[in-house]
C-alpha cells in the first residue's frame, strides 16, 4: 500500500483512498508521527474495505484487439454514415478509423470524417450519436445552439448518449 502523509495547518486528521493501493492521510503540522501511525492502525479495517471497492484498472487493449476493432469499424461505420448523411442531407469526404485517446470523432473543413475504433465497444445508439454529431458539423462547424438543435433533430436523447461516452467511454479510452 502506498501511503502519503500531508501535513498542513489543519486541526484534525483525515484519510482518503486515492487509488487501488493508495491512501492519503492529512494531519496537523505538529501532530506526532506516533499519533498518525496509531490513527492509521486503528482504521486498517476501513482502509482495506474501501480499497477493495476501488475498481482495478482494466488491462490495456492489445494491438490485435485494436486491429480487430478497426476492421469491424470499417465494416459498420461507413453504413451508419451513409444512412445518417442521407437523413441529414449532407455530403462527406473520406472516412478514417483511428484509435484516438481524446476524441470519438472529428470532421474536417473538407468534410473528411474520423472515428475512434473504440466506438465498436459502445452501444449502437452511442455510435449513432457520434456519427450524427460529426455529420451535423457539415451544417454547423461549431458547437453553437444551432448545432445542438440540429443534433437533437436526429438524436433527441443525445445528452444521455454524451453522458455514456463521458462515464463509460472514458474507461475504454483509458485502456489505449
Amino acid at each position: 500500500m502506498n501511503l502519503t502523509i500531508i501535513r498542513s495547518n489543519r486541526k484534525t486528521i483525515s484519510m482518503r483512498i486515492t487509488g487501488p493501493d493508495s491512501v492519503e492521510v492529512r494531519a496537523p503540522r505538529r501532530m506526532p508521527q506516533a499519533q498518525i501511525n496509531d490513527f492509521i492502525e486503528r482504521h486498517q479495517t476501513w482502509i482495506e474495505k474501501h480499497i477493495a471497492r476501488v475498481p482495478q484498472p482494466a488491462a490495456p487493449f492489445t494491438a490485435e484487439e485494436i486491429r480487430a476493432l478497426a476492421d469491424k469499424a470499417l465494416q459498420v461505420i461507413p453504413d451508419r454514415v451513409r444512412h445518417y448523411a442521407a437523413l441529414i442531407g449532407v455530403g462527406y469526404g473520406r472516412i478514417t478509423i483511428r484509435n484516438q485517446k481524446s476524441k470519438w470523432g472529428s470532421c474536417s473543413a473538407k468534410g473528411n470524417l474520423n472515428f475512434n475504433c473504440l466506438l465498436m465497444l459502445c452501444p449502437p445508439e452511442t455510435l449513432d450519436y457520434v456519427v450524427i454529431h460529426e455529420l451535423c458539423h457539415r451544417k454547423e462547424m461549431n458547437h453553437s445552439p444551432n448545432f445542438w438543435a440540429e443534433v437533437e433533430k436526429y438524436a433527441p436523447d443525445y445528452k444521455t448518449r454524451r453522458k455514456w461516452l463521458k462515464d463509460e467511454g472514458s474507461k475504454l479510452i483509458a485502456r489505449l
